[in-house]
This record gives structure tokens, sequence and C-alpha cells, in this order.
């Protein structure tokens, strides 16, 4: 049997089936199968099976990485209160800056907000941060002073260092 020139048994077990002569058996597909037919809801993109699950992941994910960098952030606090800016307060500086640009380059919103909103979530109904939800929602209000008064304080302690320096230099 042929169908436009190609024998239809090469057509069947291409997509996955046994042909016997007029008889078609086809074989069950794996879940994983790119050829098995889905069902329920059409997905557009990609979608989890479990959006409960892959949010709270999401959540625990984004408060790990609030957690850091809120302790990136109290140790420029407290080395700047301390005038000792050094290496660390640089990395600090670098990991709290990183995080900054992040949030400006996608709109002064947090990519994973936008991404937990992709799951369905809705616009906003869900913080995507286990936190509560007033202080999550104030957070750029509250870090903006912290950010200035950090930048302050290790500013100043990096003149007084460079002062310091150019008299030792200069004997």
């Amino acid at each position: 049997m042929n169908y436009k020139g190609i024998p239809l048994l090469s057509l069947v077990a291409a997509a996955g089936g046994i042909m016997t002569d007029t008889k078609q058996t086809t074989q069950r597909l794996p879940p994983w199968s790119l050829w098995r037919p889905r069902t329920g809801r059409p997905r557009h993109g990609w979608q989890p099976r479990h959006p409960g699950a892959v949010i709270a992941a999401i959540k625990a994910i984004h408060t790990l990485i609030w957690f850091s960098i809120e302790a990136c952030m109290v140790y420029l606090l407290s080395a700047g209160f301390a005038r000792r800016s050094d290496r660390r307060a640089a990395v600090a500086a670098a990991v709290v800056g990183g995080e900054c640009l992040i949030f400006a380059a996608s709109g002064f919103r947090c990519p994973l907000t936008q991404l937990t909103d992709s799951l369905g979530t809705g616009s906003g109904e869900v913080t995507d941060i286990f936190l509560p939800e007033w202080f999550a929602h104030n957070l750029p209000a509250i870090h903006v002073p912290l950010l200035i008064l950090a930048a302050f304080l290790n500013g100043r302690n990096l003149r007084q260092q460079r002062k310091r320096r150019s008299s030792y230099a200069n004997g």
C-alpha cells in the first residue's frame, strides 16, 4: 500500500504505530512523547502541569534571593557606619547594584512577579515572595532611602581613605 508514492508501512512506523497488512495497531506512547495527544485545556507556550507547586517554588527561590540581597544591604550599611569600606563591601554593592539594574530594566517590576503572573496568578493578586503583603508591596519605597544612605556612608569612607593615603604618600 502506498500513499503519494511512500509506502504506508514507513509512514505509520514514523508516526509510532505498527501496521500489518490492512490492520493498524498503535503502540501506547510514553507520557513524555511529543506525538502523544494532550488532553485538558489548550496550552499556549510552556505551562506547568501543577502551577501551584511551581508558584510555591518560585516564591521560595525569590525569598532566598531576597534574603541574600538583604544580607548584602545590611553589610553595606554596617560597613558604612563602622567606617570600613572594603572589598567585601564592594562585592555587596555589586550584588545590590545588579539587583537594582535588573529591577529597573524590568520596568520597576520584579521579573519573578511577571513569571508568577504568567503562570496564572493574575496581575498582582498574589505576592511572589513569602513576606507579609504590605511589606512586599512597599519594598521599593523602603529600600530607596537605605540605598541612598549606604551610598553616602560608603562614599564618605572611600573619600576619607583616599585622603589618608594621599597624606601618607606626601609624608
